[in-house]
């Protein structure tokens, strides 16, 4: 999404003084010590490099006790081989497995096995895929004695140890030109993170390598029923005719993942995996000199080798449309892209700007004239800056009156506009504006922080580079982007993509293999493991929240005034919170969006988002089952002036029927598309049905006939009489609390007489007591699992246990369900279990299990997920990891600034009024495997599971389906209930 708060020349100068210096100044990298800074820099950043050429960027910021890692690798699937591409992929998965000393039970008896089986891939790569049965030979080698080097391998250790240290977050991603592992650690695990993170990197070990293939394997399946994806790939495809971007997928093709190389993987280990290649990017509470010698102690051995070339290819220039289709089941919509140069070029700049121009999700060209007039749906536009060349993309969807071409002419046509410099002279330095506000907020995470280091790194910017992008944008006029716009926005050199709803018949796929399942061996551990858990390291106390010293509690009138102060920054945001929602009134949520659209009796709909947007605030407003929301945020410096205009949409706001027809057939729209969508169908369609049949909160919508006859006055009405209804307030920002008292009381004159709130309509939850298959049937590659179950209702005193569960059993790559499902058998690329905790007291708590595989492996896929579910495995390293990791991770937590206020009102809801996280962190050091046992059989392994299917049914086994309960096949007017 695009930033929102843009803020005037005028308010500006004051509101964002003290960031100033920090953001405009034009430095030059100075050097001290060992490391390179920037004057000024927000960050205080030190980048430091190695003897051997590695990058170290560190930022101190001690937010919360704890560090985010990011170790980046100028290296994607551009730099993949042409004849085998997916390679930088597959590689990022091996780097889970292991080395020579942890993974392995006996390295010098594994080895040759392993020797053996890339040997073996050679050999069947170099076999024509046409010669099936020669393939199938090897293959039947390869799957056996790939079983037998398992039997010396231990699968997860690594995520087991990281589980330990109480990392979050773990995880890795691969794109075009970069490869990059990630961990969220607490703060006094730096060294032994640093200790397992350079052995990852010395020598990993290719081994459990045939059943993480089928992994991506399963990947790649999914990848070919995502539309989007194959929608960005179309794109690509066109802008990049000859360049590795467009030729060259992350994922690979499917003749090349199905004749993979061991030996390939390895040179290309080794000759982009070298510390002159690479950069650890740290962000959190930590000592600079004290975590760089650590990072000198564990890092400075390893080995400089040449720097990696990469030859560009120079793409010709586009003279003509590209068009291309795509089709597929999801709704329609399309995408539009110009081909740029790359990054920290005067071309790449001006896309930063002439992009906010059109779309900042408030009042650019698109979101006024397009959005916010309902022209088209969802418009904008995306800036895409990589190493070689940029994208400025755009997108959009179709009224239902509408053609795909003709979203595309209405998109092209802001660009005209654009042109013709018909947009307002103070945008650009108010783009300015928000850019740095934006780049505030991301620095208030360390998230934010360690990507802002690893951007650079890829993209070989320096860091005083960098730092001063912002002060090469403020040099750009109106006339330079309306003459930058006009040189390089033609009718004939973009692409477009038309997503258009209809069968793929072109989608492919990628077969099962013969897999026989594997050893994990997840009792056993490595000497390292051992050692690394030994290591002592000194405790960090939790911090609890106490709410009654954490929140000030006021008044307004009647209203209730939870406060709590931004100690931080100058930002607030202020929600009016009403407990009516659409089970209540199913038009709110109509009512909610019309509000959106409208103007006041003194200002148009585009002058109520200008000057929100001159006043560098935002509004939302939002409807739920039971609950609404009402939200203002920005600047305290103009929290008068933007909550007197917020007090008057609601109060005053004006009616436009042309307005409201065009919400109608959007809403229409929407709820077609959403029978479309597989995450919509499978997670609240068919989640709901399943606990509530016909009757429930999902299905409970707004009526076609009623959609009809709905009035503005019908809708207003919702709206003006929300807050006549007892509601509260919650403030989090720098004024103190008489004053933004004093202020509500000015401004909020809905605090006195309130009515009681009432009843809404409660949905019964279903039994769930009799064996039920439910399937959709939806065109996809894939099968879609989820298995289902009811438990008892809310019980607060079981949280710590269901905690200790889930983290044990479901939850994470070294839970029990990924060891057993993806590891072991290959049965799944996405594959958890989870036990849930229902939000108030009289729901009930469910166990679901979700997998996603292929078709042909629903058999084996339904049966080991039931059979986990029913005879849950014992391991006592597993469960020891389990507890050590939320032990840290609640050591290291610190719920601040607004989620203090969000905390205090999930916890309100739940009828407690203490943090929950105190019962889980004494309890859980005392729990042993008779509790998860206990624990498991009684509430997940003696239910009965009602099984959802989403899938192609002319794929599935009926045979397979009717084991486990009566098949019930569903439409979608049966669970969307229209």
């Amino acid at each position: 999404m695009k930033p929102k708060q843009l803020l005037t020349i005028t308010l500006i100068v004051l509101s964002l003084s003290y960031m100033a210096i920090n953001l405009n100044s034009n430095e030059k990298m100075k050097i001290e010590n060992n490391y390179e800074y920037v004057e000024n820099d927000p960050l205080n950043a030190r980048v430091y490099t190695l003897d051997n050429g590695l990058k170290v960027y560190l930022t101190s910021y001690a937010d919360a006790p704890r560090v985010q890692t990011n170790i980046a690798v100028r290296a994607g699937s551009k730099n993949d081989p042409s004849e085998a591409t997916g390679l930088a992929h597959y590689l990022e998965h091996m780097l889970f497995k292991g080395t020579d000393i942890y993974g392995t039970l006996d390295f010098e008896k594994e080895k040759p096995l392993l020797d053996k089986i890339e040997e073996l891939y050679e050999e069947y790569r170099s076999i024509d895929m046409s010669d099936v049965k020669n393939r199938d030979i090897v293959w039947s080698q390869i799957d056996s004695i790939s079983g037998e080097a398992a039997k010396y391998a231990i699968a997860n250790e690594y995520d087991k140890m990281v589980t330990a240290l109480g990392a979050k977050g773990t995880n890795a991603y691969t794109s075009n030109e970069k490869t990059v592992y990630i961990n969220d650690i607490p703060s006094n695990q730096i060294e032994k993170w640093l200790k397992l993170e350079a052995e990852r990197f010395r020598y990993p070990v290719f081994r459990l390598f045939h059943t993480e293939l089928e992994t991506v394997y399963e990947e790649k399946n999914r990848g070919l029923d995502n539309d989007g994806r194959k929608m960005f790939e179309a794109l690509l495809d066109g802008l990049f005719p000859t360049h590795q971007y467009g030729q060259q997928t992350t994922i690979g093709t499917i003749e090349h993942l199905k004749n993979p190389s061991l030996l390939e993987i390895r040179k290309y280990f080794d000759k982009y995996y070298v510390p002159n290649n690479m950069a650890i990017c740290l962000s959190g509470d930590f000592d600079y000199d004290e975590t760089i010698k650590l990072v000198e102690k564990y890092w400075g051995d390893f080995e400089q080798k040449d720097n990696p070339v990469f030859d560009v290819i120079q793409e010709a220039p586009i003279k003509e449309v590209v068009t291309k289709e795509v089709w597929g089941p999801e709704a329609e919509r399309l995408y539009i892209g110009f081909r740029f140069d790359g990054a920290n070029t005067e071309q790449s700049r001006m896309l930063t700007m002439i992009d906010m121009v059109l779309s900042n999700s408030s009042a650019g060209l698109i979101d006024l004239n397009l959005n916010q007039s309902q022209k088209v749906i969802g418009g904008g536009c995306f800036p895409l800056v990589m190493k070689d060349y940029s994208i400025h993309g755009f997108y959009g969807s179709p009224k239902p009156d509408q053609s795909l071409e003709d979203v595309k002419d209405l998109l092209l046509s802001q660009i005209e506009e654009v042109k013709e410099g018909n947009f307002p002279d103070w945008l650009v330095s108010a783009i300015i504006s928000d850019l740095k506000l934006t780049q505030i907020k991301k620095l208030e995470t360390n998230i934010g922080r360690a990507n802002e280091f690893v951007d650079a790194f890829i993209l070989d910017i320096t860091w005083d580079e960098h730092q001063n992008e912002m002060l090469e944008l403020e040099k750009i006029t109106k006339q330079d982007i309306v003459d930058f716009a006009n040189a390089n926005y033609s009718d004939n050199n973009y692409v477009v993509v038309y997503k258009r709803n209809g069968e793929d018949t072109s989608i492919p796929k990628v077969e099962k293999p013969v897999i026989t399942p594997v050893n994990v061996n997840r009792d056993d551990q490595t000497d390292f493991l051992i050692n690394l858990s030994e290591e002592k390291v000194k405790d960090i106390e939790p911090v609890f929240l106490n709410f009654e010293e954490d929140i000030k509690i006021s008044s307004v009138g009647d209203v209730e005034l939870l406060y709590k102060e931004n100690i931080e920054n100058e930002r607030f945001r202020l929600n009016y919170v009403i407990d009516i929602g659409t089970n209540h009134d199913n038009r709110l949520k109509l009512a909610t969006d019309y509000l959106k659209f409208l103007g006041t009796y003194e200002l148009s709909p585009a002058e109520v988002q200008q000057e929100f947007y001159k006043l560098g605030c935002e509004v939302s407003f939002q409807s739920g089952n039971d609950k609404t929301q009402l939200s203002l945020s920005g600047l305290q410096s103009n929290f008068e002036a933007s909550l007197q205009l917020f007090e008057d949409i609601l109060a005053n706001a004006k009616a436009d029927k042309v307005a409201l027809e065009n919400l109608k057939l959007a809403t229409i729209k929407e709820r077609n598309d959403a029978k479309l969508n597989k995450q919509t169908i499978l997670w609240s369609a068919m989640m709901n049905y399943a606990k509530h049949g016909e009757n429930s909160a999902f299905r409970n919508k707004i009526s076609q006939e009623e959609l009809n006859n709905v009035t503005s006055s019908d809708l207003l009405d919702l709206i003006k009489n929300l807050t006549s209804y007892r509601h509260r307030i919650t403030y989090y920002g720098p004024e103190k609390i008489n004053e933004v008292s004093n202020s509500l009381n000015t401004h909020h004159s809905s605090n006195i007489n309130l009515k009681q709130i009432p009843d809404g309509t409660i949905y019964e939850e279903l039994p769930l007591d009799i064996p039920t298959v439910f399937v959709v049937d939806y065109e996809m590659q894939q099968a879609e699992i989820l298995l289902l179950a009811k438990g008892g209702e809310l019980n607060v005193s079981d949280i710590p246990k269901i905690k200790f569960h889930n983290s044990y059993f479901g939850g994470g790559m070294s839970s029990i369900v990924f060891q057993d499902m993806r590891e072991s058998k290959a049965l799944a690329y996405s594959v958890y279990s989870t036990y849930s905790v229902p939000k108030e007291p009289g729901k009930a708590h469910y166990s679901f299990s979700y997998v996603g595989t292929q078709s042909d492996k629903l058999q084996e896929a339904l049966l080991s997920m039931t059979d986990l579910l029913e005879n849950m495995p014992q391991a006592d390293e597993n469960m020891n990891n389990a507890k050590e990791g939320i032990e840290q991770k609640i050591r290291t937590e610190r719920l601040t600034r607004s989620k203090v206020l969000s905390e205090y009102e999930k916890a309100k809801k739940m009828g407690i009024n203490y943090d929950i996280r105190e019962d889980v962190y004494n309890e859980v050091q005392s729990f042993d495997m008779n509790t998860l046992i206990d624990f498991h059989n009684n509430y997940v392994a003696e239910k009965n599971r009602v099984v959802m299917i989403l899938g192609d049914k002319d794929r599935l086994d009926m045979d397979v389906l009717n084991e486990y309960g009566e098949i019930k096949f569903l439409t979608l007017e049966d669970i969307f209930g229209y």
